[in-house]
């Protein structure tokens, strides 16, 4: 996979604030996207160093209507990344070619 399509963004929520003071983030990523993909794309393109990722799958969520189902949130892919001590915080808009 392209390294530079894997991370999409920052998953912005009050517990992904909370963590953020841990030096763990969480990354809205790609639905083929392996936790090999998410550090090699830390590294290369963000110069930060990643010691353990966690996965989930978030489901879409749907509600009933008279003619079907109503999809009101698509399914996405995302993970909780802990950065190293020594490396530095990671800033998303800091992308670097």
């Amino acid at each position: 996979m392209d390294l530079s399509r894997v991370i999409i963004g920052q998953i912005v929520t009050e517990k992904a604030e909370r963590l953020k003071g841990s030096r763990t983030y969480t990354l809205k990523v790609a639905n083929q996207s392996t936790k090999i993909d998410v550090k090699a794309a830390l590294k290369r393109y963000y110069d930060v160093d990643a010691l353990d990722v966690r996965v989930m799958r978030v489901g879409s969520k749907s509600r009933d209507i008279r003619s079907g189902v109503m999809e009101k949130r698509h399914p996405y892919k995302k993970m909780i990344v802990r950065l190293d001590a020594k490396s530095k915080p990671l800033d998303i808009a800091a992308f670097k070619v």
